[in-house]
């Protein structure tokens, strides 16, 4: 069981938004943005976070593959104050059946510290948002491993609580059957991801975790994303995430871009070539009733698709 001290406690238990990074089959990872409302119990040595059964594909890879990372790297909207770059390390349980009692007792209290008060009305809000909150579930993290950089650019000497780092960088992987170039605009890519200001970079690691680190998109063109970050990115290739996002308080009016990837590092290591592969976005109304409406129609429509493919 990994224990932590009383400051990254309070960035655990304060950060409005952090990264989420799980594995893909082929070895790569995938980097999104997820609310952890302060989820975490020292006691038990774990973190969590929720998620809606309509937005179930991570809740898919996490059952394929429990090892994921939270990244917690930003403090706008939340109500931690330190410095640091914290990644958590560990594996995940989802439940997957929601619990009523768990979220009106726990879910609901934590997730209105952070969002506000929910909206409520039987005639209309509570069954257009019944995917949305009741269909909500908590996923838990067994903390294996804390690292906590002294900034959020991740360049200092880190703390190291739990396991021990690996003791050197992940191989080499084999490239994709399709090659390793750019398959979408890797100039528009650069372009959007560059203009918002959270930018990580995720891979997996040599002890099978996914690592992730703040990066900084230079430019694009189309031989790829030009990428450089304060800490040596792993040698040579391999399959890797990229996400930036925007958000404001109580996470209304939002951004993201992400992609899939391969992932380049030549001889300087905090400089490298990224080919995306695959990419997603979303940028959500700075309205709440908007935000609330869309996002009630995604969880729907993301439910729906869910039950499809179960049924298949």
């Amino acid at each position: 069981m990994v224990d932590w001290p009383d400051d990254i406690d309070e960035i655990l238990a304060g950060d409005l938004t952090t990264a989420l990074a799980y594995c893909t089959p082929a070895g790569g990872a995938v980097v999104t943005a997820v609310a952890p409302i302060g989820l975490r119990d020292r006691t038990a040595g774990t973190v969590g976070f929720t998620t809606s059964l309509g937005f179930g594909k991570k809740l898919a890879r996490i059952q394929q593959n429990p090892r994921v990372a939270l990244a917690y790297h930003a403090r706008e909207h939340g109500f931690a104050s330190g410095p640091e770059f914290v990644l958590v390390q560990g594996r995940a349980t989802a439940m997957l059946e929601p619990d009523r009692a768990l979220l009106e007792e726990v879910i609901g209290p934590k997730a209105e510290r952070f969002m506000g008060k929910a909206k409520r009305g039987r005639i209309f809000w509570d069954r257009w948002l019944q995917e949305y909150y009741a269909d909500r579930v908590p996923v838990t993290v067994q903390v294996e491993r804390i690292v906590a950089w002294p900034d959020q650019q991740a360049a200092g000497e880190p703390r190291v609580f739990g396991a021990p780092l690996p003791g050197g960088p992940p191989p080499p992987q084999a490239e994709p059957r399709n090659g390793t170039g750019p398959r979408v605009d890797a100039t528009r890519t650069a372009r959007r991801i560059g203009a918002l200001p959270n930018q990580l970079l995720a891979w997996v690691g040599a002890d099978a975790s996914p690592e992730v680190r703040p990066v900084r998109v230079d430019g694009g063109d189309s031989a790829g994303v030009s990428l450089s970050s304060a800490r040596a990115l792993p040698p040579a290739g391999r399959r890797a995430g990229l996400l930036a996002h925007r958000y404001n308080a109580q996470l209304i009016g939002l951004e993201a871009r992400g992609c899939t990837g391969w992932l380049t590092v030549g001889d300087d290591p905090q400089h490298a070539r990224y080919s995306p592969h695959t990419e997603f976005g979303f940028r959500a109304p700075a309205n709440k009733t908007l935000l609330l409406l869309a996002n009630g129609l995604l969880a729907k429509r993301g439910l729906r698709k869910a039950r499809r493919e179960a049924a298949a």
